[in-house]
């Protein structure tokens, strides 16, 4: 009996072992052991996804604007010719749009200006180019009288004006003072699109290449670089200048292109009371485009 006791005892302290065992949880495997069982099994991927991280704000100097872009003051514009009238366009053929305009479509005389169509129409006609040129270069009065009147006077006007769309320009009251002619900054800007972009290459080319070739003093011995050649510094230029005195006003223009590719068209018309000297009405046409140089200089 006490053998039998005994066994019974032996037993129940091994059941008593075997349930406390499996009552105990097991405890899970850590990275390390999760780690050590990937590396033997080529199959499990465990890479867990990283927490994601919040990008930094910018900081107040990378949101910093720049600089605001250069403008040009109208008002200033008109004040730089005491006693006067003062009309500008400025068009740039890259962004093909008008960035500056005051009073363009104020009529002027036109002085030399209405050369450029004697030049037109003459180049049409077969003038020969090295004549044309020189007309433009030297602003030589002499040829453009020749070619006015060979071409048929103010018909050179009413021809070209049709054909450009130039609504401000008029041929002069005297059939033979083609220096009388009317005419806009708007219209002359006009001409100057209609020579770059739609006239013949040899007609663009004869007529810019006397343009870019003006001389510093015009065949009448006046000065012809004040205005655009006198502002815009290193920057490329071709003009074709006007003046004229003393029939009410000093007539004074400065047009032409500025930049590479003749980027920029500008106009500056003005018409300056008699007492002005020539001098110092030239100077007011230079600071006039100097105003302009913010809506010019690419540089």
């Amino acid at each position: 009996m006490g053998k039998v006791s005994g066994v019974f005892l032996l037993v129940g302290l091994c059941l008593g072992a075997i349930l406390a065992m499996a009552l105990i949880p097991r405890s899970r495997p850590g990275p390390a052991a999760v780690a050590a069982a990937a590396s033997n099994d080529a199959v499990i991927s465990l890479e867990a996804e990283p927490e994601p991280v919040e990008s930094p704000p910018p900081s107040s100097s990378s949101a910093a604007p720049g600089p605001p872009p250069k403008s040009v003051d109208i008002e200033a514009l008109a004040s730089l010719v005491p006693g006067g009238q003062v009309s500008v366009v400025v068009y740039d053929r890259v962004a093909k749009k008008t960035t500056v305009s005051l009073k363009s479509e104020r009529a002027y005389t036109s002085a030399s200006l209405v050369k450029l169509l004697i030049a037109l129409d003459a180049l049409q006609a077969g003038t020969p180019a090295s004549t044309v040129q020189r007309m433009l270069s030297v602003s030589d009065d002499d040829i453009a009288s020749r070619l006015w009147t060979a071409l048929g006077g103010p018909a050179i006007v009413t021809r070209w004006a049709a054909k450009i769309g130039l609504g401000g320009t008029r041929p002069p009251e005297d059939p033979g003072r083609w220096g009388d002619t009317r005419i806009t900054a708007a219209d002359v800007a006009k001409i100057y699109r209609y020579l770059l972009d739609r006239a013949g290459a040899g007609t663009r080319t004869t007529i810019m290449r006397a343009l870019s070739g003006a001389t510093e003093s015009g065949s009448d011995g006046v000065r012809q670089y004040f205005g655009i050649p006198d502002a815009v510094g290193s920057l490329r230029w071709s003009i074709k200048q006007g003046w004229a005195c003393c029939r009410g006003s000093r007539i004074l223009h400065s047009s032409g292109t500025v930049g590479e590719n003749d980027r920029h068209i500008v106009v500056v018309l003005t018409s300056q009371p008699v007492s002005t000297t020539y001098t110092g009405a030239g100077e007011h046409v230079s600071e006039v485009v100097r105003g302009l140089l913010p809506a010019i200089d690419d540089l």
